[in-house]
């Protein structure tokens, strides 16, 4: 991936998560300034670039989660926020 494609790649994520059951809403950005180019002009997706937020509605139940890196432990984490 690129900067130049980061948002498309960005809406087809939002777009495949959307689908799932009792998902309400969702968002994903990915940290284009952690994007390094190779050789050839592109880089790869890592967990640690996404920022992912979901609005989950399971039975009137509704529930927000997050997807972010956390440097302390160098992991992308879910957490119920």
């Amino acid at each position: 991936m690129s900067s130049k494609t980061a948002a498309s790649l960005e809406r087809a994520m939002q777009e495949s998560i959307s689908l799932q059951p009792y998902v309400r809403e969702v968002e994903v950005r990915i940290d284009r300034e952690m994007l390094a180019a190779n050789v050839f002009g592109y880089g790869e997706l890592e967990g640690r670039m996404i920022d992912a937020h979901v609005v989950i509605d399971y039975q009137g139940e509704i529930v927000t989660a997050r997807l972010q890196y956390d440097q302390e432990k160098d992991y992308p984490l879910m957490s119920l926020i």
